[in-house]
């Protein structure tokens, strides 16, 4: 917030007084007329020469003025260039004596008199001068220099010392322009939030059945499916102000700050009713305090934080207008205390969007792109399965830049195309230059892939191979493009996937009668996949139904704590077996596969080396075996 115009003021005529006393200063060193020292017994022989025009006699010294020429000249100053660029230099006359103590002081006068000195006395007020020369001016500049440097660091003098404010945006109505229009592929949150934002507009609606207004909604949903955007959505259908910070920003190195942010913001909160205040990564302060002071290890400023929130919550009456949103993308380390009714009332799970609403979040960003009559958004949408929104979004995005960097009139399939391997496997590495032999098996590798992929009944169906090399491992690729999302998977489909993983190392075992290093990621992946079917999907005869694994004390789940393993040896011993026994089975399963079409694997591989790169029809009909 800006400082108020008191404020303004104040600071004005600090500086404004800072800036006289600089001035004064200033003109009193240089249009005082310059004076030197002298010894006592100089001052007596000037004296009794009469070479003293007057003096002044105060307890401390006599300061008085010699005649022309009497004085020697003083000592070189670093103020003398300043002077002479001023004016042209006098003769130094003024000169100061200090008093020796005891001297009979009627004896002085009376040599005064004899000589005709004009003499006066003069009491010398050193308080004031000491406390303004020593305290007030040094301190005044000390304060203005502060206030300098807190201004350029803080954004204000009472910024630079408020840290308990808290640091979020507001937007108004006027600058709040989102609504659900801008929002697809989430139509379930969607629903969930639409009567929140009736809760805002028409409170009175619930409130007369006797109901209470939810005070806080949490948002759940992996990184980038649009947590935020919905947020500032909500906001802007019930066209209310919404506050926005993350939650980092309540904690900092000293303890209590956060809390004091959480108080200033709901206060307003509670001025701007009514409204939304929503905190982005609440896990940054809402972390389980469960083993605090044992085995996890605390934090006192952000426990003292979320303390302070939960207080705020309990407090603050839901039925003024004030929502409470929060996003996070881990709900298992947040605190029980959160979660509990009363603070954050419902929870909005917000998923990756299947097929259509892949579809639609690729026509809501695609609305400022030019796109070319081939553009398929359909297809784009189902071959991105897994893909969050703001991955739609630079997926689009990227297609753009690739069209306009060719310089062509809109965005093709092609563009997409290229697009969607730049996100998934990176970009092209033209630079990396594979001999002949390289090539051959990471063409024979990818082909086996492909051909085991047509040869098992459920995998997903090969959209495209290659052997360009892109991001930093990956020689060759072969994309499957899903024909639907799934949500589960029976025994033979993940038999059939650790298949199609195992196909690559096989092929080249046939060709060549050795492997090579290429297959290690398709074994972590195969081995990966066996080990969950032992362990967790209870699909072993020999080990049964139970599953296997390290179980976490209570205190410590969610909160990325181990725990000790829950199984024998001995189980551990069979677990291994039985995923050795499983990878070996689909080997040898692949290898029957490939051994009856070694010929088409060999004749497709060749083609691959020479294209380097194989889809649509001609990849299909290579697949099948025609020429």
């Amino acid at each position: 917030m800006k400082p108020r115009f008191s404020q303004r003021i104040q600071f004005s005529l600090a500086y404004a007084l800072v800036v006289v006393l600089l001035l004064s200063l200033l003109q009193s060193w240089l249009l005082a007329p310059r004076s030197v020292e002298i010894p006592y017994s100089k001052f007596l022989e000037l004296l009794r020469t009469d070479r003293i025009e007057k003096v002044a006699l105060t307890e401390r010294e006599i300061r008085g003025m010699a005649k022309p020429g009497a004085l020697p000249a003083p000592p070189a100053q670093p103020g003398d260039r300043l002077r002479q660029w001023l004016g042209p230099e006098e003769e130094v006359r003024v000169f100061a004596v200090t008093r020796i103590p005891g001297v009979d002081e009627q004896r002085l006068v009376a040599e005064l008199e004899t000589h005709k000195v004009e003499f006066a006395g003069r009491i010398e007020t050193t308080f004031w001068k000491d406390l303004l020369f020593g305290w007030v001016i040094p301190l005044g500049i000390m304060v203005a220099i502060w206030m300098f440097l807190m201004r350029r660091v803080g954004g204000g003098p009472t910024q630079a010392l408020s840290f308990g404010r808290s640091k979020h945006k507001i937007y108004d109505r006027k600058e709040l322009k989102t609504t659900f229009n801008d929002v697809a592929g989430v139509d379930e949150a969607k629903a969930e939030l639409v009567e929140i934002v009736d809760f805002l507009k028409n409170p009175k609606k619930y409130q007369r059945l006797g109901g209470r207004i939810p005070k806080g909604v949490l948002v759940v949903g992996p990184p980038g499916t649009g947590k935020t955007l919905l947020a500032r959505a909500v906001a802007g259908e019930a066209d209310v102000p919404f506050f926005t910070l993350s939650g980092s920003e309540f904690v900092e190195m000293f303890v209590g700050v956060g809390a004091a942010r959480v108080r200033d913001l709901f206060e307003q909160a509670k001025d701007k009713a009514p409204c939304i205040v929503f905190i982005d990564e609440l896990d940054a302060i809402g972390k389980t305090r469960a083993g605090a002071s044992g085995f996890v290890g605390g934090h006192d400023e952000r426990e003292q934080t979320l303390n302070q929130l939960l207080a705020e919550m309990d407090g603050f009456d839901s039925s003024k207008g004030v929502i409470i949103m929060a996003a996070t993308n881990r709900p298992e380390v947040l605190d029980q205390a959160l979660l509990r009714p009363g603070r954050f009332d419902r929870q909005v799970v917000v998923d990756k969007p299947e097929v259509r609403g892949r579809e639609a979040i690729l026509r809501l960003h695609s609305r400022a792109v030019v796109l070319a009559p081939g553009v398929d958004l359909a297809v784009i949408a189902a071959r991105t399965p897994g893909f969050a929104g703001a991955d739609l979004a630079n997926i689009v995005n990227e297609a753009a830049l690739l069209a306009a960097r060719k310089e062509k009139p809109s965005v093709e399939m092609a563009d997409f195309e290229e697009a969607i391997d730049r996100v998934v496997a990176g970009l092209e590495k033209k630079s990396r230059v594979l001999s002949d032999k390289e090539r051959d098996i990471v063409a024979h590798h990818e082909m086996g892939h492909a051909l085991v992929a047509t040869s098992v009944a459920h995998a997903d169906p090969v959209h495209k191979v290659t052997i360009i090399p892109r991001g930093v491992a990956a020689l060759g690729m072969t994309y499957q493009l899903p024909t639907e999302d799934r949500f589960l998977l029976t025994r033979s489909e993940i038999e059939d996937r650790i298949a199609v993983m195992l196909g690559g190392r096989v092929a080249e075992e046939l060709v060549y009668g050795e492997v090579s290093t290429g297959a290690h990621n398709d074994l972590e992946r195969a081995t990966e996949l066996a080990r969950l079917m032992v362990t967790k999907y209870g699909m072993s005869e020999r080990l049964g139904l139970a599953t296997y694994g390290e179980r976490a004390p209570l205190f410590l789940r969610g909160a990325g704590g181990g725990g000790e393993r829950d199984y024998s040896d001995a189980t551990a011993r069979a677990i291994d077996e039985e995923v050795r026994a499983i990878l070996d089975r689909t080997q040898d399963r692949v290898r029957g596969l490939l051994t009856a079409k070694k010929a088409v694997l060999v004749h497709a591989a060749a083609e691959l080396k020479r294209v380097e790169t194989l889809d649509g029809e001609p990849l299909k009909r290579l697949l099948a075996g025609e020429s």
